[in-house]
C-alpha cells in the first residue's frame, strides 16, 4: 500500500461511504485501502505516489482503446470547446445510431441511455410492454444492473443457500427491496440444458423475456456450453417470450457484433454499455423496429436529461471508427492479445505447479480461478470451488509488482488496443514471482 493512498483512504472514509463511490473499488474488494490512481496513459495506470502499473482492468472494460488514446483526446479537446451537453436532438446522435444499426444485423432501432443499469431497466420495461406479460426469467450469478426486480442471486453465497438446482432459492442481494418488486422474477441455473428446458416449460408462456449474459461475466469469465444460447433463443421464441441478450460487458469487446456474432444469435433485445462509451457514460437499448417502437411517444416510458450526451456520443463515434478501421482490425487485435495473455497465464501456472489454477477466457476477456476443478461452468461451481480469498491475495501481490487487476474474483481482466506482447511477458514474469511467494 502506498502512503498517499492510505492517507486519502482515511480522509475519504470521513466523507465518502467506504471512502469510494462503488463497493467494487473499495475495502469490500481490497480488504483495506484501495490504490488511489492519479492518471493513465496507454496501457498504464499511475497511482498518487507515482507508481506505474500495467492495467488489465481497463475501467471494468470501458476502455477498449486504453487510457488517453490520441484519437479520444483529440475528439474531447475539439468538442468540449463546442459544448458538453445540449439535451437536444443531435447530428452525431443519428450518425452513431446509423453505425450501430449497420453493424448489428439484429438491431433496427436504438435508444441511448447513460449506464448499463439504466439500459437494462428500460429493456425489461419494454419487454413487458411489448408482450403484455410480467415474468422475467434470469439466471443464477448473472447481473443486469442494480434494478430491484433483477437484483437476485448475483453475489457469491454458501452452498447451503442455493436450494435444489431444479428450484433455486431466490436470494435478494440487497436490503430495501420490497418482495413484490421481485415477485415476477424467476431464477434458473445457467449453462444447464435440463434446467433451461424445465424453466421454459413451466414459466415460458408467462414470460416477457428470458435474459442472459452471453458470457457469464459477473463470476469471472464463464463461457456458455456449445449450443446452449441457441437453445435458449429457440425456446424463448417457441413460448412467445423475447430473447434478451445483455451485452453490457461483452459488447464491443468479444467481437464487433458481441456475443450475438460470436455465437450466431439474433436476439430480440440487446443492451450495451461499458466499452460503447470509450470511457464516457454511454449505453443503449437496441432491437427490431416492431419492439423498439414501444418506446414511441412514451408508450413505454424512457426519459433522461443526459441520454445521448453530446460529448459521450462523439467519443463513442471515435471509438467505433477506430476499432472498425481496416476491416475491424481493432477487434482482432484485442482478441488476439487477450488470448495470448490467457495462454501465458496458463503456461506460468503449469510451470509453477504450486497452486491449482484454471484460466478461462473468451477473446479479450480472461480470469484466473484458484480451483481444483478443470473448469468453472456456472454460479454453483464458482461459489463452492473457487478460492476468492486466494485470488485477492494473488491480485494484491501483483499490484506490488506493477500489474493491476481487480482483487475480486467475480470480475475479470481485459486487453486493450494498446497492450503489447511485452506487457504480456512482464505480467507473466510478475505472476511467476507471485505464485512462488504465495503460501
Amino acid at each position: 500500500m502506498t502512503n498517499t493512498s492510505q492517507s486519502l483512504f482515511e480522509r475519504g472514509m470521513k466523507v465518502l461511504v467506504e471512502g469510494v463511490s462503488s463497493a467494487s473499488r473499495g475495502p469490500a474488494t481490497f480488504g483495506g485501502a484501495p490504490r488511489y490512481m492519479s492518471h493513465g496513459q496507454g496501457a498504464r495506470l499511475y497511482d498518487v505516489d507515482g507508481r506505474e502499473y500495467i492495467d488489465w482492468m481497463m475501467a471494468f472494460g470501458a476502455l477498449p482503446l486504453g487510457h488517453a488514446h490520441p484519437a479520444i483526446v483529440e475528439t474531447v479537446s475539439r468538442e468540449i470547446a463546442r459544448g458538453s451537453h445540449f439535451a437536444t436532438a443531435l447530428e452525431v446522435e443519428v450518425e452513431v445510431a446509423e453505425i450501430l444499426v449497420g453493424l448489428l444485423p439484429h438491431v433496427e432501432k436504438v435508444r441511448f441511455a447513460n449506464t448499463g443499469t439504466e439500459a437494462c431497466m428500460a429493456a425489461f420495461r419494454l419487454a413487458r410492454g411489448h408482450t403484455g406479460r410480467r415474468k422475467i426469467i434470469k439466471f443464477e450469478g448473472h447481473y443486469h444492473g442494480w434494478w430491484d426486480a433483477v437484483l437476485l442471486n448475483t453475489n457469491p453465497v454458501p452452498a447451503t443457500m442455493f436450494g435444489h438446482p431444479n428450484d433455486p432459492i431466490r436470494i435478494t442481494d440487497s436490503s430495501g427491496i420490497p418482495p413484490e418488486a421481485q415477485a415476477d422474477t424467476i431464477v434458473a441455473r445457467w449453462n444447464d440444458f435440463d434446467a433451461l428446458e424445465r424453466v421454459m416449460a413451466q414459466h415460458g408462456p408467462q414470460a416477457a423475456c428470458v435474459v442472459t449474459e452471453g458470457v457469464m461475466s459477473n463470476m469471472g469469465v464463464i463461457p456458455p456450453r456449445p449450443g446452449y444460447l441457441q437453445r435458449m433463443q429457440d425456446l424463448a421464441r417457441a413460448h412467445g417470450a423475447l430473447f434478451y441478450l445483455d451485452e453490457t460487458v461483452t459488447g464491443f469487446r468479444l467481437a464487433a457484433g458481441g456475443c450475438a456474432e460470436l455465437y450466431g444469435l439474433s436476439p430480440d433485445i440487446v443492451t450495451y454499455g461499458k466499452a460503447l462509451g470509450g470511457g464516457l457514460p454511454m449505453a443503449m437499448i437496441g432491437g427490431r423496429d416492431e419492439i423498439m417502437s414501444g418506446l414511441e411517444w412514451g408508450k413505454v416510458l424512457h426519459f433522461g436529461t443526459h441520454n445521448a450526451g453530446r460529448l459521450a456520443l462523439h467519443v463513442t463515434k471515435t471509438m467505433l471508427t477506430t476499432m472498425l478501421a481496416d476491416n475491424q482490425a481493432g477487434f482482432r487485435r484485442i482478441g488476439d492479445l487477450g488470448q495470448k495473455m490467457a495462454e501465458e497465464m496458463r503456461r506460468v501456472a503449469r510451470a509453477s505447479n504450486r497452486h491449482d489454477i484454471v484460466v478461462q477466457g473468451v477473446n479479450s476477456m480472461f480470469q484466473v480461478f484458484f480451483t481444483d476443478l478443470d473448469a468453472i461452468h456456472d454460479y454453483r461451481d464458482f461459489c463452492t470451488r473457487v478460492d476468492r480469498a486466494k485470488f485477492r491475495d494473488f491480485a494484491l501481490r501483483l499490484m506490488d509488482k506493477g500489474v493491476y487487476m481487480n482483487p475480486s474474483a467475480t470480475l475479470h481482466s481485459l486487453s486493450s488496443l494498446v497492450h503489447t506482447e511485452e506487457d504480456i511477458a512482464a505480467t507473466g514474469r510478475a505472476m511467476a514471482a507471485v505464485l512462488d511467494e504465495m503460501p
